[in-house]
C-alpha cells in the first residue's frame, strides 16, 4: 500500500473513531428540547447518555472475536448500517423509553469504528510506528469536542432535537460509503478463530494473561478516567465556582480540549528520539505530579483562579502524550488476537471511565476536591502502573544479561 493510500486510511479511521464521541457530544445541548419534547425529565434523558455508555463498553467485546473472524470491513460494515438505522430511528423516537433503547442500539453500531480503527492499525503498521498513527487518529478525533456541542446548539436552536439524529443519520451514511469504496480490508478472513462463548472467553483470557496489556491497557484506561473526571466536573468547576458563564465555559473547555489534542501532536515529534515506552513513563510520572498538584489548589483557599485552570490544561496535554503510547505498547504483543485486544482495551476504558464520572459526582461537595482529587488517583494508578512495567522490563534485561 503507497503513503498516499495509507494517509487516506489513516483519515478515514478517524472520522470513523470520531463518530462515538460526536454522538454524545453534539445532542448534549438538546437536553431540554428532548425532556419538553417527550414530556420527560431531564433525568430521564440523562438515560439515554447512560445507555449509550452501556451499549458502547458492551458492544467492543462483542466485536473484538467477530473481526478476528471474519475481517475487519464487513463487521464495521455492518456496525456503520445499524448505526444509520439507529440513528432514523432517534429521530423519530415517539417517546423517551424508546429513545433510551435506540441509543443503546446507536453505540452498539458506533463502537464498531472504535474497534475496527484500533485493529487496522495494529495489522498495516509495525509496533515502533503505531503510536504515531495514534497520535494522528487523536488529532482528527480531537475536532469532535470542539465542534459538536457548538454544531449541535445551532441544530436544536434553528431545525430542533430530531435533526440532530437526522444529520448523524447523513455523516453516518457517508462513512459507510467511504468504508465500502476506499477502506482495504487489512485481515481476511481466519476460519480457525472460534466464535463460540467457550472459545471467545478463552481468547479474551489469552489476551488478559499478557502483562504489557494489562498493564498498558489500564494505564490508558485510568488516564481516560481522569479525562471523565474533568468532563463531568468541569461544568460545575467553571461556571459555580469560578462564575463563567455558558460562553466562557464552552470557550474554555474547547481550550483545553485543544491541550489533549495539541499532546497527541508534540508525541509524534518526541517520538524521533524516544521510544514510547520512555514516552509513557515521564508522560505519566508528569500527570501524576500534575494530579497531586491540583488536589493541593483544590484544598487551599485564597489561592488564583488561573492556577486550577493552568494545571486542568497541563494535565489534558500530557494524557495527550500517555494515551497513544499506552494504546500502541497495550495492543503490541498481538497479531491474531488484535481485534479482541482491541475490544478488550475499549472495554477497559469506558468502564474505568465510568466508574471515575460516577465517582465524582459521587462525591460531590460544592469545591474543586472531588474532580481534582479523582483527576489525581486516576494519575497516579497509571504512573504506578508504566513505572512497573519499566521495572519488570528492567529486571528482566538484568536476568538475560547476568
Amino acid at each position: 500500500m503507497s503513503k498516499k493510500e495509507l494517509k487516506k486510511v489513516i483519515l478515514l479511521l478517524g472520522v470513523l473513531s470520531g463518530l462515538g464521541p460526536f454522538s454524545i457530544d453534539m445532542y448534549l445541548p438538546g437536553f431540554p428540547a428532548i425532556a419538553k419534547d417527550l414530556q420527560a425529565s431531564i433525568a430521564d434523558v440523562g438515560l439515554s447518555l447512560t445507555s449509550y455508555f452501556i451499549g458502547i463498553s458492551v458492544g467492543q467485546l462483542i466485536y473484538g472475536p467477530i473481526i478476528d473472524r471474519y475481517g475487519r470491513k464487513v463487521p464495521l460494515l455492518f456496525g456503520l448500517g445499524l448505526y444509520v438505522t439507529a440513528a432514523i430511528c432517534c429521530a423519530l423516537a415517539p417517546n423517551i423509553e424508546s429513545l433510551i433503547a435506540f441509543r443503546a442500539m446507536l453505540a452498539l453500531g458506533g463502537c464498531a469504528g472504535m474497534v475496527v480503527g484500533r485493529a487496522i492499525v495494529r495489522d498495516l503498521f509495525p509496533p515502533s510506528e503505531t503510536a504515531k498513527v495514534f497520535s494522528t487518529l487523536m488529532l482528527i478525533m480531537g475536532v469532535a469536542p470542539l465542534i459538536a456541542p457548538t454544531l449541535g446548539g445551532l441544530v436544536v436552536e434553528t431545525l430542533g432535537w430530531r435533526y440532530i439524529f437526522g444529520f448523524l443519520t447523513l455523516v453516518s451514511a457517508l462513512m459507510f460509503t467511504g468504508v465500502y469504496f476506499l477502506l482495504p480490508e487489512s485481515r481476511g478472513v481466519d476460519k480457525s478463530v472460534d466464535l463460540r462463548p467457550k472459545a471467545v472467553l478463552r481468547d479474551y483470557w489469552i489476551v488478559l494473561k499478557e502483562p504489557a496489556f494489562i498493564i498498558y491497557g489500564l494505564a490508558g484506561a485510568f488516564t481516560l478516567g481522569g479525562l471523565f473526571s474533568y468532563i463531568t466536573g468541569s461544568p460545575f468547576i467553571y461556571m459555580e465556582l469560578f462564575h463563567f458563564s455558558n460562553t466562557e465555559y464552552s470557550w474554555f473547555f474547547c481550550f483545553n480540549s485543544f491541550g489533549y489534542i495539541s499532546g497527541s501532536q508534540v508525541n509524534r515529534l518526541l517520538l524521533r528520539r524516544l521510544p514510547s515506552a520512555r514516552i509513557a513513563e515521564l508522560a505519566s510520572l508528569t500527570i501524576a505530579v500534575l494530579g497531586f498538584l491540583m488536589v493541593i489548589v483544590a484544598t487551599v483557599p485564597g489561592l488564583p483562579t488561573y492556577t486550577l485552570l493552568v494545571l486542568l490544561f497541563l494535565f489534558l496535554f500530557v494524557a495527550g502524550l500517555l494515551m497513544p503510547n499506552a494504546t500502541a505498547l497495550a495492543l503490541a504483543p498481538f497479531t491474531r488476537y488484535a481485534g479482541s485486544a482491541s475490544a478488550l482495551m475499549g472495554f477497559l476504558q469506558m468502564l474505568v471511565g465510568a466508574l471515575a464520572s460516577g465517582l465524582v459526582s459521587l462525591l460531590h461537595n460544592h469545591t474543586a476536591l472531588p474532580t481534582a482529587g479523582v483527576m489525581a488517583g486516576c494519575a497516579m494508578g497509571s504512573a504506578a502502573l508504566v513505572l512497573t512495567q519499566r521495572f519488570l522490563e528492567k529486571r528482566r534485561l538484568l536476568s538475560m544479561q547476568g
